[in-house]
Protein backbone atom coordinates (compact mmCIF):
# COMPACT_ATOMS: atom_id res chain seq x y z
CA UNK A 1 0.00 0.00 0.00
CA UNK A 2 1.25 3.45 -0.89
CA UNK A 3 2.70 5.33 2.09
CA UNK A 4 0.51 8.32 1.24
CA UNK A 5 -2.76 6.41 1.60
CA UNK A 6 -4.60 7.82 4.58
CA UNK A 7 -8.25 6.90 4.02
CA UNK A 8 -10.16 4.11 2.38
CA UNK A 9 -13.31 5.12 0.56
CA UNK A 10 -16.39 3.20 1.74
CA UNK A 11 -17.28 2.32 -1.83
CA UNK A 12 -13.86 0.88 -2.53
CA UNK A 13 -10.66 2.43 -3.78
CA UNK A 14 -8.01 4.37 -1.98
CA UNK A 15 -7.67 8.02 -1.15
CA UNK A 16 -4.18 9.29 -1.92
CA UNK A 17 -3.18 12.28 0.18
CA UNK A 18 -1.34 14.99 -1.75
CA UNK A 19 2.39 15.19 -1.15
CA UNK A 20 5.52 16.90 -2.52
CA UNK A 21 4.37 16.16 -6.07
CA UNK A 22 2.12 19.22 -5.71
CA UNK A 23 5.24 21.34 -6.10
CA UNK A 24 6.77 19.53 -9.07
CA UNK A 25 6.06 21.19 -12.39
CA UNK A 26 7.28 19.98 -15.78
CA UNK A 27 8.44 22.44 -18.47
CA UNK A 28 5.58 24.39 -20.04
CA UNK A 29 6.04 22.61 -23.35
CA UNK A 30 7.74 19.46 -24.58
CA UNK A 31 11.41 20.02 -25.22
CA UNK A 32 11.37 23.34 -23.38
CA UNK A 33 14.01 24.33 -20.83
CA UNK A 34 13.55 22.69 -17.45
CA UNK A 35 13.50 26.02 -15.63
CA UNK A 36 10.55 27.35 -17.68
CA UNK A 37 7.71 26.13 -15.46
CA UNK A 38 4.40 27.44 -14.19
CA UNK A 39 5.90 28.95 -10.98
CA UNK A 40 8.54 30.84 -12.99
CA UNK A 41 5.96 32.24 -15.39
CA UNK A 42 3.67 33.43 -12.62
CA UNK A 43 6.60 34.77 -10.58
CA UNK A 44 7.40 37.04 -13.54
CA UNK A 45 3.72 37.81 -14.01
CA UNK A 46 3.46 38.81 -10.34
CA UNK A 47 6.43 41.15 -10.74
CA UNK A 48 4.88 42.77 -13.81
CA UNK A 49 1.55 43.03 -11.99
CA UNK A 50 3.15 44.95 -9.10
CA UNK A 51 4.86 47.29 -11.57
CA UNK A 52 1.61 47.79 -13.49
CA UNK A 53 -0.50 48.48 -10.41
CA UNK A 54 1.85 51.13 -9.06
CA UNK A 55 2.36 52.67 -12.49
CA UNK A 56 -1.43 53.05 -12.68
CA UNK A 57 -1.45 54.55 -9.18
CA UNK A 58 1.43 57.02 -9.48
CA UNK A 59 2.19 57.65 -13.16
CA UNK A 60 0.00 60.77 -13.13
CA UNK A 61 -0.64 61.62 -9.47
CA UNK A 62 -3.40 64.09 -8.64
CA UNK A 63 -3.47 66.57 -5.77
CA UNK A 64 -6.78 64.98 -4.74
CA UNK A 65 -6.22 61.23 -5.21
CA UNK A 66 -8.88 58.94 -6.61
CA UNK A 67 -9.17 55.44 -7.99
CA UNK A 68 -5.90 53.50 -8.10
CA UNK A 69 -3.99 56.43 -6.63
CA UNK A 70 -6.07 56.09 -3.46
CA UNK A 71 -5.20 52.41 -3.20
CA UNK A 72 -1.54 53.06 -3.96
CA UNK A 73 -1.25 55.76 -1.31
CA UNK A 74 -2.89 53.55 1.31
CA UNK A 75 -0.39 50.81 0.47
CA UNK A 76 2.52 53.24 0.61
CA UNK A 77 1.48 54.67 3.97
CA UNK A 78 1.01 51.19 5.43
CA UNK A 79 4.51 50.07 4.44
CA UNK A 80 6.01 53.41 5.53
CA UNK A 81 4.30 53.61 8.93
CA UNK A 82 4.12 49.94 9.93
CA UNK A 83 7.28 48.49 8.38
CA UNK A 84 9.87 51.12 7.49
CA UNK A 85 9.67 53.89 10.09
CA UNK A 86 9.78 51.71 13.23
CA UNK A 87 13.21 50.41 12.14
CA UNK A 88 14.70 52.89 9.68
CA UNK A 89 13.60 56.23 11.14
CA UNK A 90 15.24 59.05 9.20
CA UNK A 91 16.37 56.57 6.50
CA UNK A 92 12.79 55.52 5.71
CA UNK A 93 12.22 57.41 2.46
CA UNK A 94 15.44 56.16 0.90
CA UNK A 95 14.49 52.50 1.36
CA UNK A 96 10.78 52.70 0.65
CA UNK A 97 11.08 51.52 -3.00
CA UNK A 98 12.78 48.29 -1.93
CA UNK A 99 10.43 47.62 0.98
CA UNK A 100 7.33 48.43 -1.08
CA UNK A 101 8.52 46.08 -3.81
CA UNK A 102 9.27 43.25 -1.37
CA UNK A 103 6.00 43.53 0.52
CA UNK A 104 3.64 43.72 -2.45
CA UNK A 105 5.55 41.24 -4.61
CA UNK A 106 5.52 38.60 -1.86
CA UNK A 107 1.90 39.32 -1.00
CA UNK A 108 0.78 38.91 -4.60
CA UNK A 109 2.90 35.77 -4.99
CA UNK A 110 1.19 34.35 -1.91
CA UNK A 111 -2.32 35.35 -3.02
CA UNK A 112 -1.81 33.36 -6.22
CA UNK A 113 -2.46 30.29 -4.04
CA UNK A 114 -6.20 31.07 -3.97
CA UNK A 115 -6.55 32.57 -7.46
CA UNK A 116 -8.42 30.22 -9.83
CA UNK A 117 -6.28 28.67 -12.58
CA UNK A 118 -3.02 29.71 -10.87
CA UNK A 119 -3.76 28.14 -7.46
CA UNK A 120 -0.13 28.03 -6.42
CA UNK A 121 1.84 30.16 -3.92
CA UNK A 122 5.06 31.12 -5.68
CA UNK A 123 6.98 31.42 -2.41
CA UNK A 124 6.36 27.71 -1.70
CA UNK A 125 9.32 27.07 -4.02
CA UNK A 126 12.36 27.83 -1.86
CA UNK A 127 14.30 29.40 -4.75
CA UNK A 128 12.08 32.50 -4.84
CA UNK A 129 12.23 33.53 -1.17
CA UNK A 130 15.91 32.52 -1.12
CA UNK A 131 16.75 34.99 -3.90
CA UNK A 132 14.90 37.80 -2.10
CA UNK A 133 16.60 36.95 1.20
CA UNK A 134 20.02 36.93 -0.49
CA UNK A 135 19.34 40.38 -1.97
CA UNK A 136 18.50 41.72 1.49
CA UNK A 137 21.53 39.98 3.02
CA UNK A 138 23.99 41.33 0.44
CA UNK A 139 22.49 44.81 0.84
CA UNK A 140 22.88 44.60 4.63
CA UNK A 141 26.53 43.50 4.50
CA UNK A 142 27.39 46.09 1.83
CA UNK A 143 25.80 48.89 3.87
CA UNK A 144 27.52 47.70 7.04
CA UNK A 145 30.96 47.67 5.45
CA UNK A 146 30.32 51.02 3.74
CA UNK A 147 28.93 52.93 6.73
CA UNK A 148 30.81 51.25 9.59
CA UNK A 149 33.99 50.15 7.87
CA UNK A 150 34.97 46.65 6.67
CA UNK A 151 36.50 45.74 10.04
CA UNK A 152 34.29 47.64 12.47
CA UNK A 153 31.14 46.22 10.88
CA UNK A 154 32.10 42.77 12.11
CA UNK A 155 33.48 43.91 15.47
CA UNK A 156 30.36 46.01 16.11
CA UNK A 157 28.30 42.82 16.13
CA UNK A 158 29.87 41.93 19.48
CA UNK A 159 28.82 43.94 22.58
CA UNK A 160 31.81 45.47 24.37
CA UNK A 161 32.66 45.32 28.06
CA UNK A 162 31.98 41.63 28.72
CA UNK A 163 34.38 39.31 30.59
CA UNK A 164 36.95 37.73 28.26
CA UNK A 165 35.77 34.09 28.73
CA UNK A 166 32.27 35.09 27.59
CA UNK A 167 33.59 36.10 24.17
CA UNK A 168 34.78 32.56 23.43
CA UNK A 169 31.14 31.49 23.53
CA UNK A 170 29.47 34.68 22.33
CA UNK A 171 31.56 35.47 19.22
CA UNK A 172 30.86 32.26 17.25
CA UNK A 173 27.19 32.30 18.29
CA UNK A 174 26.76 35.93 17.26
CA UNK A 175 28.48 35.50 13.91
CA UNK A 176 26.62 32.26 13.19
CA UNK A 177 23.29 33.88 14.03
CA UNK A 178 23.87 37.15 12.17
CA UNK A 179 25.71 35.96 9.07
CA UNK A 180 24.25 32.49 8.46
CA UNK A 181 21.10 31.73 10.43
CA UNK A 182 19.43 35.12 9.93
CA UNK A 183 19.35 35.03 6.09
CA UNK A 184 18.53 31.30 6.17
CA UNK A 185 15.51 31.72 8.46
CA UNK A 186 14.47 34.85 6.55
CA UNK A 187 13.88 32.71 3.46
CA UNK A 188 12.75 29.48 5.14
CA UNK A 189 10.06 31.15 7.29
CA UNK A 190 8.24 32.40 4.20
CA UNK A 191 8.80 29.20 2.23
CA UNK A 192 7.70 26.85 5.03
CA UNK A 193 4.46 28.71 5.73
CA UNK A 194 3.44 28.80 2.08
CA UNK A 195 4.46 25.17 1.53
CA UNK A 196 2.52 23.94 4.56
CA UNK A 197 -0.55 26.08 3.88
CA UNK A 198 -0.81 24.92 0.27
CA UNK A 199 -0.44 21.27 1.29
CA UNK A 200 -3.13 21.51 3.98
CA UNK A 201 -5.63 23.22 1.68
CA UNK A 202 -4.93 20.69 -1.07
CA UNK A 203 -5.50 17.81 1.37
CA UNK A 204 -8.89 18.96 2.64
CA UNK A 205 -10.14 20.08 -0.78
CA UNK A 206 -9.20 16.65 -2.13
CA UNK A 207 -11.07 15.00 0.75
CA UNK A 208 -14.19 16.96 -0.21
CA UNK A 209 -13.80 16.18 -3.92
CA UNK A 210 -13.12 12.48 -3.34
CA UNK A 211 -15.99 11.69 -0.99
CA UNK A 212 -18.60 13.97 -2.59
CA UNK A 213 -17.82 13.65 -6.30
CA UNK A 214 -15.21 11.01 -7.12
CA UNK A 215 -16.49 8.24 -4.77
CA UNK A 216 -19.83 9.51 -3.42
CA UNK A 217 -21.43 7.26 -0.82
CA UNK A 218 -23.87 7.82 2.01
CA UNK A 219 -21.21 6.83 4.55
CA UNK A 220 -18.62 9.18 3.05
CA UNK A 221 -20.93 12.19 2.73
CA UNK A 222 -20.08 13.49 6.21
CA UNK A 223 -16.33 13.15 5.59
CA UNK A 224 -16.65 14.98 2.28
CA UNK A 225 -18.72 17.75 3.84
CA UNK A 226 -16.13 18.20 6.59
CA UNK A 227 -13.45 18.43 3.91
CA UNK A 228 -15.35 21.22 2.12
CA UNK A 229 -16.01 23.20 5.31
CA UNK A 230 -12.44 22.89 6.53
CA UNK A 231 -11.15 23.92 3.10
CA UNK A 232 -13.21 27.12 3.22
CA UNK A 233 -11.99 27.90 6.75
CA UNK A 234 -8.38 27.15 5.85
CA UNK A 235 -8.51 29.35 2.74
CA UNK A 236 -9.75 32.26 4.88
CA UNK A 237 -6.99 31.56 7.42
CA UNK A 238 -4.42 31.24 4.66
CA UNK A 239 -5.34 34.68 3.31
CA UNK A 240 -4.34 36.10 6.68
CA UNK A 241 -1.11 34.09 6.76
CA UNK A 242 -0.24 35.25 3.24
CA UNK A 243 -0.49 38.87 4.32
CA UNK A 244 1.40 38.29 7.58
CA UNK A 245 4.28 36.50 5.86
CA UNK A 246 4.70 39.35 3.37
CA UNK A 247 4.61 41.79 6.30
CA UNK A 248 7.17 39.83 8.35
CA UNK A 249 9.56 39.40 5.41
CA UNK A 250 9.53 43.13 4.64
CA UNK A 251 9.78 44.03 8.35
CA UNK A 252 12.85 41.82 8.80
CA UNK A 253 14.34 43.32 5.65
CA UNK A 254 13.95 46.81 7.18
CA UNK A 255 15.54 45.61 10.42
CA UNK A 256 18.50 44.01 8.62
CA UNK A 257 19.08 47.11 6.48
CA UNK A 258 19.11 49.30 9.58
CA UNK A 259 21.64 46.96 11.22
CA UNK A 260 23.92 47.66 8.27
CA UNK A 261 23.44 51.42 8.43
CA UNK A 262 24.14 51.64 12.16
CA UNK A 263 25.96 49.43 14.65
CA UNK A 264 23.70 47.20 16.73
CA UNK A 265 25.83 47.53 19.87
Amino acid sequence: MNAQTVLAAPGGGEFQAPGPELFDFPPLFAGGPEWLTKPVVFAVFGSLLVCGLFWMAFAKPKLVPRGMQNIGEVGYMFVRDEIARPFLGKNTDRWMPLLMSLFFLIWIWNIFAVVPVIQFPIASHIAFPAVLAIIVYVTKVYLGMKHQGPVKYFTNMIPPGLPLPVYFLLVPIEYLSTLILAPFTHAVRLFANMFAGHTIIAFFSLVGFWFLIEKPTFAGFGVGLIGVVVTIVMVAFELLIQFLQAFLFAMLAAMYIQSGLEAEH
